[in-house]
């Protein structure tokens, strides 16, 4: 018969005995500091371990017990990863059963009969607070979610092995969950949850066969500081296939980067490695494992200059604006129609550095708005200068990034450009790339209309090569659609290349919204741009990107023309006035 008292708050001790003098006898020793529950042999004693396992601070165990004994007790405890956490003191006559008892997992140990009150109150006292101080160093040392190390107690471990143990050749691991912030939103947290408790299972897992440790660094990021892997694109697959498993119909990718061992290195450094590589290839589906490796380091220090000259060049003006025109085929011959703000940068070390180079970096770390207002001065000074000097507006389009989308200054900064030059809106092109519909779309098309309300004309940059479904594009507040080089690369030679550029066009026709067909290089793609209906192009057919001296070139000629056209009418009308 199980026996309990009531419980009222105080530390809970389970008392296991088959024989009631020895339960009433406990219970005079402990009733006074503890909470009592009891059980008469090892079958009941589990049943209420189970129903108290948060609960329990102690288990005072007999090893001889009819039903289930305190042996069999102690195993299936040993096996069950909560139960384990429990101390448990036995309770035996037979002191040949202690060091087994200890050797299964017991904590202690106090022999029957039970004299000595006051020593088996201090031994369970001591005990108990040994348990606790155990269980809460556990809870700071280990992620509850992961069971893994947590960040500060793994680099500490890490560091411990890379002084103490210098034959060990430790690599550096990081693993990332791909967008898992999006999958928190379209799942659910608690499925998110199930994921990052899944993958550090698998990690526990391959370290108990791997010398190593891990560790969740934050969110969806992961560490292993471990022996060097002859794989890892197979260490990577293999965590992949248990996410897969976990989430059928569900597209979740994981991102690895390694920073393999080297001499004299610490662990702190290597991690900062394997971080960077992890998210050199963040978006990168196709190829998501990168090893760091002396041209990465360069391209670290690289990134890391540009990231310090970026005040400089801004106050020095180092950054250069070039101009690519926009031409109107609808035209015979094409006309002059705008121009595309592109920036360089000329570094004084390191000499003309392009787009690639730095924007996806300023992206990153959220500096690119810097550059983009940068760039909207120099462009909307360029229209005053040439308005002025030949009596010609051409319209610029300037890059509206997504870190500018969701500044709350950005529209009053936009009117403030256009008042202090006075320009007429229309003349700022802004070019809204398709990714940055895709998140927090209601915020950036509430500002987006924002703009096209004021008089802002709205191109869509790079249509095609992000993540808007087709029947999204009927809502999006836009005024013209900049199709991609990639669909303009192949239209030659490619038969559904083609079919899809006029697919496009006829779509963007039947919505009213004029195309810019980007990338055009060759006559042949031009006169099949034209005979599908597009109505403007870019490209190096027309003109690479040119700085403002160069690009004046052009409006010059187009004034020519204008000027050749008007010469021709005022022939004609000569002609007409003779032969009245």
């Amino acid at each position: 018969m199980i026996k309990s008292r009531q419980i009222k708050g105080r530390q809970l001790v389970l008392v296991v005995d088959d024989q009631e003098i020895n339960r009433d006898t406990l219970e005079i020793i402990l009733e006074n500091d503890y909470e009592i529950l009891y059980a008469e042999n090892g079958a009941q004693a589990l049943d209420i371990i189970r129903s108290h396992l948060k609960d329990l601070s102690i288990v005072m165990l007999d090893l001889i017990m009819p039903v289930m004994d305190g042996f069999t007790v102690l195993k299936y405890m040993q096996s069950h990863e909560e139960m384990k956490k429990i101390p448990v003191i036995v309770l035996t006559a037979d002191k040949s059963a202690e060091l087994k008892a200890l050797q299964m997992g017991a904590a202690d140990f106090i022999t029957k009969p039970f004299d000595m009150h006051e020593v088996i109150l201090a031994r369970v006292s001591r005990i108990i607070e040994l348990s606790e101080g155990r269980q809460l160093i556990s809870a700071a040392e280990y992620d509850s979610l992961t069971q893994l190390y947590n960040h500060n107690f793994f680099h500490e471990y890490a560091n411990r092995l890379f002084l103490y143990h210098p034959e060990l050749h430790f690599d550096a691991v990081s693993i990332n969950v791909e967008q898992f912030h999006s999958v928190n939103a379209l799942h659910g947290r608690e499925f998110g949850d199930m994921i990052l408790r899944s993958l550090g299972r698998e990690i526990r897992q391959f370290l108990s066969l791997t010398p190593g440790i891990a560790s969740r660094y934050e969110g969806d990021h992961f560490d292993i500081y471990c022996d060097r892997q002859e794989n890892y694109k197979a260490l990577l697959n293999r965590f992949q296939k248990k996410v897969n498993e976990l989430s059928p119909g569900v597209n979740i990718y994981l991102r690895m980067g390694i920073r393999p061992w080297a001499d004299g290195v610490e662990p702190v450094v290597m991690f900062d490695c394997s971080r960077a590589a992890c998210n050199m290839v963040r978006g990168d589906f196709q190829n998501p494992l990168m090893i760091y490796d002396e041209i990465l380091h360069k391209r670290e220090l690289f990134d890391q200059k540009l990231l310090n000259d970026i005040t400089a060049a801004v106050q020095e003006r180092q950054f250069q604006v070039f101009y690519q025109p926009k031409y109107n085929i609808k035209e015979d011959p094409p006309r002059l129609s705008s121009a595309e703000a592109l920036i360089r940068w000329k570094h004084p070390e390191l000499g003309m550095t392009f787009p690639g180079d730095f924007v996806p970096l300023f992206e990153g770390k959220g500096l690119i708005g810097i550059v983009d207002s940068y760039v909207w001065d120099v462009a909307a000074k360029q229209i005053v200068d040439w308005q002025n000097r030949y009596h010609f507006i051409l319209p610029i389009s300037v890059n509206l990034s997504r870190t500018n989308l969701l500044d709350p200054t950005l529209i009053d900064r936009l009117k403030k450009l256009v008042t202090d030059h006075g320009l007429d809106f229309k003349n700022i092109k802004l070019e809204v790339t398709e990714s940055a519909y895709t998140e927090n779309a209601s915020l950036v098309i509430d500002v987006v209309e924002q703009l096209r309300d004021l008089g802002f004309e709205i191109e869509m940059d790079d249509f095609g090569t992000g993540y808007s479904s087709l029947n999204m594009l009927s809502r999006l507040p836009i005024d013209v659609l900049k199709l991609d080089m990639v669909f303009i690369r192949n239209i030659e030679t490619s038969e559904t290349d083609r079919r899809l550029v006029k697919l496009i066009l006829d779509m963007a026709k039947y919505l009213d919204v004029p195309v810019v067909a980007e990338g055009v290089e060759t006559e042949g793609q031009l006169d099949l741009l034209r005979r599908a209906n597009c109505d403007l192009v870019q490209g190096y057919y027309f003109s690479r990107p040119l700085p403002p001296e160069e690009f004046e070139k052009l409006i010059i000629r187009e004034i020519e023309i204008d000027r050749t056209k008007e010469k021709e009418k005022e022939k004609e009308k000569e002609k007409e006035k003779d032969t009245e």
